[in-house]
């Protein structure tokens, strides 16, 4: 099985994300205040590289269309959406979480820090769902780049 190597290596940022948001999390809850702080921003750092090598690919490359049985694909669909709608929350959410623990709104920061980390746990989850189901479970459909799609080149 020969597996893509850009949603690999995007995939494989999203899940480093995630990974480090827990170690985050963990050094908060033992007063490690600057190994917390430079762990989450490396969680920061790792999913922006998962973004900017996703969104090349989807400007320039373009996305994979779902390749799995017919009869599945409104579930995956349905799933895709859902995951989506994580992303951006998480992305969203992250950014706030960052900002207010960079201005120490230690408050604010405090309150949202524990929810934005579950809602990025979850989106890294389904994202791994997502490559999954593109490309080890299922063989990936035709992948169409935004360009050829809107302007036919």
């Amino acid at each position: 099985m020969s597996l893509p190597i850009l949603p690999t290596i995007s995939t494989s940022f999203i899940v480093l994300s995630a990974i480090f948001v827990a170690i985050g999390w963990w050094q908060i809850s033992q007063r490690k205040i600057e190994a917390h702080q430079k762990t989450m921003f490396l969680a920061g750092i790792f999913a922006l590289t998962f973004f900017i090598i996703y969104l090349s690919r989807t400007i320039f490359i373009g996305n994979t269309s779902f390749g799995g049985p017919d009869h599945i694909k409104i579930y995956y669909t349905i799933f895709l959406v859902f995951h989506i709608f994580l992303a951006t929350t998480g992305g969203v959410l992250g950014l706030i979480s960052l900002w207010t623990g960079y201005k120490n709104q230690l408050a604010r920061h405090r309150k949202l820090g524990p929810i934005t980390s579950i809602v990025w746990f979850f989106t890294a989850i389904t994202g791994v769902l997502v490559y999954l189901l593109l490309y080890v479970f299922y063989k990936g459909g035709e992948t169409t780049s935004v360009f050829k799609a809107i302007l036919g080149l």
